[in-house]
C-alpha cells in the first residue's frame, strides 16, 4: 500500500471502529490500522470503481458516506466506511463479508453495501 509521505485529511473520521477479522488481516500483512485510515480521510480511495470514486469526492461536500476498498499485500480487500455524519469509521475485512464468488451471484441489487453485527469490532480511540 504505496502512499504519499504527508496526507493532508479532508474530513474527520469521527469514531473508529475494526472488525477483529480486519485488525487481524492488517496485522498479518504489517500494516497499521493508522496507515489505512489516513489514506482513507485524505481521499486515496483505493481500488473503489470511477463512479463510486467520483461520488466520494462530492460526498466529501455534501455530507454523504464515504467507501474506499485496499488491497492487501496477500491479494485480501479491506473495507472503509465513514458515515454519512461523519459520526463513526468502519474497518472490515472486505473479503470475509462479500467473498469474490459469492458477491456477483447473490448479493440483492438493492443493497449495495453489507451491515455487520456491532459485536464483532474492536473499538480503537479517536482518530
Amino acid at each position: 500500500m504505496n502512499q504519499p509521505s504527508r496526507l493532508r485529511p479532508l474530513f474527520r473520521p469521527g469514531r473508529l471502529l475494526v472488525a477483529s477479522d480486519a485488525l487481524t488481516a492488517l496485522r498479518v500483512n504489517g500494516i497499521p490500522v493508522v496507515s489505512v485510515l489516513s489514506r482513507h480521510v485524505a481521499g486515496d480511495w483505493g481500488t473503489v470503481s470511477e463512479e463510486d470514486r467520483q461520488q466520494n469526492d462530492l460526498s466529501i461536500l455534501a455530507g454523504l458516506r464515504l467507501i474506499s476498498i485496499y488491497r492487501l499485500p496477500d491479494q485480501s480487500r479491506i473495507l472503509v466506511i465513514t458515515e454519512w455524519d461523519r459520526s463513526s469509521t468502519t474497518i472490515q475485512h472486505l473479503d470475509d463479508v462479500v467473498p469474490d464468488s459469492v458477491a456477483r451471484r447473490e448479493r440483492p441489487a438493492s443493497r449495495r453495501y453489507p451491515v455487520w453485527p456491532s459485536t464483532s469490532y474492536v473499538q480503537e480511540s479517536h482518530a
